[in-house]
């Protein structure tokens, strides 16, 4: 009788160490999904800073920078971003093409007002094209990065 005790005791002792140390029943869910989507990058192939080079010819080259900013509708920006920036005065971007036209006007090295017209197209983060001011025409080429 004792022996039938010990073993009911000790198998109703594990019964119940067995039962606390199960763990709960796991209940399968669909993982959260973030509500907001990450940003396409090929949705706005333009904002950001393009840095390269323009110039009249391969060993004439000027160092620049554009800062520009496009919202899927209007483009805007800055060349030369810092104490001598000049302003876009005017943007636009098809995105279907990649083709870029913008303006801008600065004074000159005499003090005279430049207008510069520039006109590109952007294929991945590289943009060239024509850059002109009054009779001056030369190329630019421009990495975004």
């Amino acid at each position: 009788m004792r022996r039938s005790l010990l073993l009911l005791s000790v198998l109703s002792l594990l019964l119940v160490l067995g039962a606390c140390a199960s763990e709960p029943a796991k209940t399968t869910e669909p993982a959260a999904t973030d509500t907001a989507a990450a940003p396409d990058a090929s949705a706005d192939p333009l904002t950001g800073t393009w840095k390269g080079d323009w110039g009249p010819t391969a060993e004439h080259r000027n160092p620049v920078e554009l800062e520009l900013k496009w919202d899927g509708t209007a483009l805007t920006g800055t060349v030369n971003p810092g104490p001598n920036a000049v302003m876009l005065t005017k943007a636009s971007f098809n995105k279907d093409t990649g083709m870029v036209a913008m303006e801008a006007d600065a004074k000159g090295h005499g003090g005279e007002a430049v207008h510069y017209t520039i006109e590109g197209k952007v294929e991945g983060t590289t943009m060239t094209g024509s850059w002109n001011h009054g009779d001056k025409k030369g190329d630019f080429k421009i990495m975004k990065g």
